[in-house]
C-alpha cells in the first residue's frame, strides 16, 4: 500500500465573507465588514493546491457546504429572508474552508484497529461554526467510505468543545510508522475564548484506540490564547520527527519536549523565541499557521503566506534558521489573502490526512486537470465581491447556491446537495 500525506484543502465557497463572527480570531474581528472577493479566495485556494502538486504532495478537497444553512435556520424557527442580521451571518458563513477544523484523524499506525480514525469537529464553541459538522460528516463519510481502511466517527458530545486538526499534532520518523499524537487543549485564554476542551481530546483518543504510552495532552499557553492564537496551529506545527513551535505555544513547554524525546528518536524541536519573534508577530504573519510539507525529494518544506515575507522579524528569522543543513529546508510563499483577512493561514485551509489515495474516494483528490476545470467553475461563478450588508438580498442567495451546485455538478457529488 503506498501511504502517502494526502493534504484536503477546503475550496472556498461563494458566500465568503467579512462579517466577524469570531471573536478571539484578530483578523477577523479587523476586517469585520470589509468587502470580500469570493472568486478571488477560491482561485487563491487552487492556486495553493496547485502549489503542492508541483512539490508532488498528493492533493485532495473538501467541497463548500450549502448556505445559507436553511436547514439550521429551520430549526431555529425562522428563515434567510426575515432572520436578524446576526443569524443570517451565521447561516452564510464560509468558515468550512477551513479543513483543518473538519476533523481530527489519527492515521492507522496508531490506532488499535490499523484503521485511519477521523472525528468530525463539533465546533460548539462559535455559533456561526457549530452547524457545520454535519455537511462535513456527509462529506467525510463519501471521501472515507472504504471501511476496510477508514472509521468516520461522529463530533464528540457538545457539551465538551473540539476543534479538530487545529489542536492536535502528529509525530513519527516515517509516514507508515507509528507516531506520537498531541493533543493542545485550552483552560484560559485571558479576553479570549479557550475553544478545545480536554475532554473532547481525551475522548478522541480513546475512540480512535490510540496507545496512551504515545498520546499526550498538552495544555496551550495563556499568553497564546490571549495573543490571538485561538488554535493551536496558529503557534505550532509539526511533520515527521520535527516539532516548529513558539517558545509561547504550551503552557509546559518542558513537558512537551521530554514526552516527544524519549519516545521518538531523532525528534527535533525549532523553537522561535519571543526575543526574536515577538508573539504578536507570529500571529499576524501566520508564521505557524504554515504547512510544515515533507516533499518526495526528502527536503521538508514550510509553506508560508506572503504575509510571513512581510514581516520584518519573521521574515529575518527565516532567512537565518531555515538552510540545507537544518530540519527545515527551504520555504515556499503562497498568496492566500483573502482567507488570512478572514483569520486562516495555509494550515487553516487543509486536513492531512496519512493514507494510500487509492483508498479515497477519487472524487475527493485532484490533479491539474481538475483543478483547472474546478478553477473554470469558479471563474463562471463565484460572486466577485460581497458586502456583508447584502447576506440577505434575494439576488446574492441565488448565486450563491447555483454557484455551489455547478461545483457538485462538476465533481460528480450531487448528492451533497
Amino acid at each position: 500500500m503506498a501511504v502517502r500525506e494526502i493534504n484536503f484543502d477546503g475550496i472556498i465557497g461563494p458566500s465568503h465573507n467579512y462579517a466577524g463572527l469570531s471573536f478571539g480570531n484578530l483578523a477577523s474581528t479587523k476586517n469585520a465588514g470589509q468587502v470580500s472577493q469570493p472568486r478571488a479566495a477560491a482561485l487563491q485556494g487552487l492556486d495553493k493546491m496547485r502549489a503542492n502538486l508541483a512539490l508532488g504532495l498528493a492533493q485532495g478537497i473538501f467541497v463548500p457546504l450549502s448556505r445559507p444553512n436553511r436547514d439550521w435556520l429551520s430549526a431555529l424557527g425562522t428563515t434567510i429572508e426575515d432572520c436578524e442580521p446576526t443569524l443570517a451571518a451565521a447561516a452564510m458563513s464560509a468558515s468550512a474552508m477551513w479543513a483543518a477544523n473538519a476533523a481530527t484523524v489519527s492515521p492507522a499506525p496508531d490506532a488499535k484497529d490499523g484503521r485511519t480514525h477521523l472525528t468530525v469537529a463539533n465546533l460548539r464553541t462559535m455559533p456561526h461554526r457549530s452547524h457545520e459538522w454535519p455537511g462535513t460528516l456527509a462529506q467525510l463519510r463519501i471521501a472515507f467510505g472504504n471501511e476496510q481502511h477508514f472509521a468516520v466517527h461522529d463530533p464528540v458530545p457538545p457539551a465538551f468543545g473540539d476543534e479538530g486538526a487545529a489542536n492536535h499534532m502528529r509525530l513519527t520518523a516515517r509516514h507508515g510508522e507509528a507516531g506520537l499524537e498531541l493533543f493542545v487543549y485550552g483552560v484560559t485564554g485571558g479576553a479570549f475564548p479557550a475553544r478545545q476542551h480536554l475532554q473532547a481530546s481525551k475522548a478522541i483518543a480513546r475512540l480512535h484506540g490510540l496507545d496512551p504510552e504515545r498520546t499526550l495532552f498538552v495544555e496551550q499557553s495563556e499568553e497564546a490564547i490571549d495573543a490571538g492564537a485561538f488554535h493551536n496551529d496558529v503557534v505550532a506545527v509539526a511533520n515527521e520527527n520535527v516539532l516548529f513551535a513558539h517558545e509561547l505555544a504550551f503552557a509546559d513547554r518542558n513537558a512537551v519536549v521530554a514526552f516527544c524525546e524519549k519516545r521518538l528518536p531523532g525528534f527535533e524541536l525549532v523553537e522561535v523565541p519571543s526575543a526574536d519573534v515577538p508573539i504578536g508577530d507570529a500571529i499576524a504573519s501566520y508564521l505557524f499557521n504554515a504547512q510544515l510539507v515533507s516533499p518526495p525529494d526528502g527536503e521538508i518544506t514550510l509553506v508560508v503566506p506572503t504575509e510571513a515575507r512581510e514581516a520584518p522579524t519573521v521574515w529575518a528569522w527565516l532567512e537565518k534558521h531555515v538552510s540545507g543543513n537544518g530540519p527545515i529546508r527551504r520555504v515556499e510563499v503562497v498568496d492566500v489573502r483573502q482567507s488570512m483577512a478572514n483569520g486562516g493561514g495555509p494550515a487553516c485551509l487543509r486536513l492531512r490526512v496519512v493514507a494510500d489515495p487509492e483508498t479515497v474516494d477519487p472524487r475527493f483528490v485532484v490533479d491539474d486537470a481538475k483543478l483547472d476545470r474546478l478553477s473554470e467553475v469558479v471563474r463562471r461563478n463565484w460572486p466577485v465581491e460581497i458586502d456583508t450588508a447584502d447576506l440577505q438580498k434575494p439576488a446574492l442567495i441565488k448565486d450563491v447556491e447555483a454557484a455551489r451546485k455547478a461545483l457538485l455538478e462538476e465533481l460528480d457529488l450531487t448528492q451533497l446537495v
